[in-house]
């Protein structure tokens, strides 16, 4: 790679890092480029050099973390996907949900951003149907082999994703001093990877052994 490919990426990669933290502190609507630009150190021209607009900024990172879901799942440790094993359905929970607690501030500003073109928009949906993919095709998957599911493979993966997305914007980590911050109650990843387990697994009527 070239001297000036490296410096393109570089400065790529600053300018996402530097919106991650904007996001976070400032909240996606009241980021502006020039925000972005100052904390990544850059001139404000060299953002038009690798994103049109603050938007695709943000495709650039949602993309980001569907690639890091995408490496775990496609390696050669991925078992069958059958997402009625409990071990599998965690499996796939804990990966989808350490990459929205990852990137806690992208989440939240994917969320504003679909929020401020209305419902009407069908943005919110389209994120939803398109970051399930995964979870999609395994429950097609399932349906193919005889297994009756509890509704469309696309509308239950995309149930499933909002209910991971919602809980990862709407708690807080656990960490030192994140319970007195917020108002919010703190529950430990691996608490809200069980519970989310045992829900999707067998509903409100639990285990058939309990």
């Amino acid at each position: 790679m070239g001297v000036r490919k490296v410096k393109a990426a570089e400065t790529a990669a600053a300018l996402k890092q530097a919106a991650r933290q904007q996001f976070a502190e400032r909240g996606y609507l009241n980021t502006k480029i020039t925000d972005i630009t100052t904390a990544a150190g850059r001139a404000t021209g060299s953002f038009y050099e690798h994103f049109a607009s603050k938007e695709e900024l943000l495709q650039a990172l949602l993309a980001d973390m569907e690639g890091q879901a995408s490496d775990h799942f496609d390696s050669a440790e991925h078992p069958p996907h059958d997402l009625t094993s409990a071990g599998q359905l965690r499996d796939h929970l804990a990966v989808a949900w350490g990459v929205m607690r990852d990137n806690r501030a992208v989440q939240a500003a994917l969320f504003e951003s679909a929020i401020a073109t209305g419902p009407a928009s069908g943005v919110l949906w389209d994120q939803l149907a398109g970051g399930t993919s995964v979870l999609r095709d395994h429950l097609e998957y399932l349906r193919a082999t005889g297994h009756q599911l509890p509704g469309d493979p696309v509308l239950v993966a995309a149930a499933m994703g909002a209910m991971l997305s919602l809980l990862a914007y709407a708690l807080p980590p656990a960490g030192p001093g994140q319970q007195d911050s917020s108002p919010a109650p703190v529950y430990s990843d691996p608490d809200v990877i069980d519970t989310l387990t045992r829900l999707l697994l067998h509903g409100l009527a639990g285990s058939p052994a309990s």
